[in-house]
């Protein structure tokens, strides 16, 4: 199911609370419960059949069929690996998480973030599984996936080598829901060798359903020191870290005990009086807690200090269902899917004017200006993020990440209000943006941090380059509430009404197209082509070149 067909069925599910964390979609049709409690009643352990404990799962060029890397390895489940297995061992903390021999360290830093929620942990992963008590062999994780939450379920068949777990792993070595919770993210991505190289914000979003922004401190925004105050009001989850140059800066301390390449927490701002002026201090925190910033104010850190001895800065923003009571504040979330079609909606950037104007095309109306205005300048503060879908698993079949990014448009009055328009070539001629994505980069999404004048604007998503097919997914969040919808031109179908006798219609057809359709008596363009491939008579022209044509 694709395009609109799958945009209205995800609306039919979202109306019914399916895909939120607490009605998380069954990945792969795949039940926990019921799969476990049919283990324990035939009495054997669970073998997933749908991401199974073969060199498939591992990976397809450095971890693939023919690598010499994946000699020797065997997959072992924890009760055959230690005598006492625990799935967590009292509370899972940061210091727990230990690299193994896959490039996926920025998954290890999210993983090692996410403990420090014990809230948002237990989201994504569910605290009532043990090797006691109904073990069958089989454990699941919730992550959030292009806008709504899935449910993964996989057996407990680790990849070791010589007896040792291969990738991820604890330091306790009877603990094992990190190398499970490894094991699920990489089913979710088609293999293990998909999750090497990343960026710690992206593992952040699908532990979180939040959107991850970046801030280089070199070119700081001129604000950013009240982004953080009202970052950390909204209970979102902050990260700083040192660049590294070179391999032998990798857990390099600096002389003011700062250790290169490892991610810190931040978990506090505030401006205080300090000898007849105002000083704004950032309290850090080194998880690791070996070595300790040893410059002026000891545990925290003078705030142009910050900037000037750290790389950079991520701030994970939490949708608003991730946070209970009233402790936080919560921004307004809008979302959107689409594609970029080759031939139709494949734009390319800005550079090239004759194709650009093709793009999908989405209004944001802000209305409401933000309670305390930067220098008295009023303005509504909105975070856009452009998010490629599903590009991780196309590795297998050598595609990656494309290079994408947006711009943003004000409205022209005489649009206002109207859906059914789509602009065109000559109004991207004639007007500059009003705000635009930092850069255009292949990573799987494009954020941005923006305060804008009240008004409606046009947001533009595309690749770098035209002719790029893709799906995406677009977010918008905002201080006050926004109305956020797709434009497009206006589509007309006049038909004539035809009337069709029941008894006409075949037994086999009735049969296939209930088959088919399912409970809700609606088909997409792709099971149709399969039910009139199956009917046509063998001697006639197939069906799916007609289909074809009429498509085209």
């Amino acid at each position: 199911m694709s395009g609109m067909a799958a945009r209205l069925q995800h609306n039919r599910d979202r109306a019914h609370g399916i895909g939120t964390n607490s009605k998380a979609v069954k990945y792969l049709n795949q039940d926990y419960e019921s799969l476990r409690n049919s283990c324990l009643e035939r009495g054997r352990l669970f073998e997933d059949d749908c991401f199974g404990a073969e060199v498939s799962s591992l990976g397809f060029k450095e971890l693939g069929p023919s690598s010499y890397k994946v000699r020797g390895i065997s997959w072992m489940r924890p009760t055959e690996l230690v005598s006492n297995p625990k799935f967590i061992v009292e509370n899972a903390t940061r210091t727990d998480i230990c690299q193994g021999a896959l490039g996926d360290c920025w998954l290890l830093a999210a993983i090692a973030s996410l403990t420090l929620n014990k809230q948002v942990l237990c989201r994504v992963v569910p605290h009532d599984q043990s090797f006691e008590e109904n073990y069958a062999g089989i454990f699941h994780f919730e992550f959030w996936q292009f806008g709504e939450w899935v449910d993964v379920v996989v057996d407990d068949r680790l990849p070791t080598k010589d007896g040792e777990l291969l990738f991820v792993h604890s330091a306790e070595n009877t603990e094992f829901w990190s190398a499970l919770l490894e094991k699920a993210y990489a089913k979710v991505n088609g293999c293990y060798e998909a999750l090497s190289g990343g960026s710690t914000t992206e593992g952040f979003e699908d532990f979180t359903g939040g959107i991850a922004e970046r801030h280089e401190l070199n070119k700081a925004d001129p604000h950013l020191f009240k982004i953080i105050r009202k970052a950390l009001d909204r209970g979102s989850l902050l990260g700083c870290s040192i660049d590294i140059t070179n391999a032998a800066d990798s857990e390099a301390v600096t002389y003011r005990k700062l250790v290169k390449g490892h991610a810190y927490s931040v978990t506090g701002a505030e401006q205080v009086s300090f000898r007849g002026r105002m000083v704004q201090l950032i309290r850090i925190r080194n998880p690791w807690g070996q070595v300790e910033w040893n410059g002026a104010w000891s545990d925290k850190m003078e705030f142009s200090e910050f900037l000037h001895q750290y790389s950079r800065l991520e701030i994970c923003n939490l949708t608003p269902d991730a946070l209970t009571g009233d402790d936080f504040k919560k921004w307004a979330e809008t979302e959107f899917e689409e594609t970029w079609r080759r031939g139709s909606t494949a734009g390319g950037c800005r550079n090239y004017p004759n194709t650009f104007w093709m793009n999908p095309q989405f209004v944001i109306k802000l209305d409401e200006v933000d309670d305390d205005p930067d220098d008295g300048q009023e303005g509504c503060t909105m975070i856009v993020g452009l998010m490629q879908k599903n590009r991780r698993r196309m590795r297998k079949m050598g595609e990656d990440m494309e290079t994408i990014g947006f711009a943003i448009y004000e409205l022209p009055e005489e649009f206002s209000g109207m859906k059914q328009v789509h602009l065109r070539r000559n109004f991207f001629l004639r007007n500059c943006s009003a705000a635009r994505s930092e850069t255009f980069i292949n990573l799987r999404e494009v954020c941005n941090h923006f305060c804008l004048p009240p008004g409606e604007y046009l947001i533009v998503p595309s690749t770098f380059e035209p002719q790029k097919n893709g799906d995406f997914y677009v977010r918008v969040f905002t201080e006050k509430p926004a109305d956020f919808h797709e434009i497009d031109d206006p589509v007309k179908c006049e038909v004539e009404e035809v009337h069709i006798d029941e008894d006409d219609i075949s037994d086999r057809f009735k049969k296939l197209f209930g088959q088919l359709a399912g409970h809700d008596v609606e088909i997409s363009a792709f099971e149709l082509q399969r039910i009139l491939n199956r009917v046509m008579d063998k001697t006639s022209k197939p069906a799916a070149s007609v289909w074809q044509r009429a498509a085209t």
